[in-house]
């Protein structure tokens, strides 16, 4: 019965994404851009971002990357616990991108990974979450209430310029 319940809060809401310019999501890919190409680097550190009870997970993401100056690095892990989740995932094939957002801010659930970058400051990272009952994958979001404690280590590749690792346009 109690199952039920939580799994009564999840909502799931349909969003379109065009790009900055829509004509972009209709032009062909380019033959001056690679069908794949190498970006190398160093670490020149690592961080690990502590989160405690309560504390928003992305919001503290962002507070630890402005503080410690990180323009573009590489989330290499994480593990914890929530005490709710929200998370995005594509949900279509062509362009314009079409994203599912679903949301639960009562189920608790295990942070099992996370991975992604961080680019010009900005985070873009995924997470895999764990419940009694399913798996939960997807883009993080805004939602995201820390429980128990959450992990996340970050590899700082400053000297490495990340600008159109993660733009749908660059094609």
């Amino acid at each position: 019965m109690t199952a039920g319940a939580l799994c009564a809060q999840e909502t799931r809401k349909v969003v379109t994404n065009p790009s900055p310019n829509p004509q972009d999501d209709t032009k062909p890919n380019s033959s001056a851009v690679p069908d794949a190409y190498a970006l190398t680097g160093h670490f020149s550190r690592i961080v690990v971002i502590r989160l405690k009870n309560k504390a928003n997970l992305l919001t503290g993401m962002m507070k630890v990357v402005k503080e410690q100056h990180i323009q573009n690095g590489v989330i290499l892990s994480a593990i914890g616990s929530l005490r709710g989740y929200e998370v995005h995932a594509v949900s279509n094939r062509d362009l314009p991108t079409q994203d599912t957002f679903t949301s639960n801010p009562t189920q608790p659930c295990d942070l099992v990974s996370m991975n992604g970058y961080v680019i010009n400051g900005r985070i873009h990272a995924h997470m895999t979450l764990a419940t009694p009952d399913k798996v939960i994958a997807g883009h993080v979001e805004a939602d995201n209430e820390v429980y128990t404690y959450a992990i996340v280590t970050i590899g700082v590749m400053n000297d490495t310029n990340l600008d159109k690792i993660d733009d749908k346009t660059y094609r």
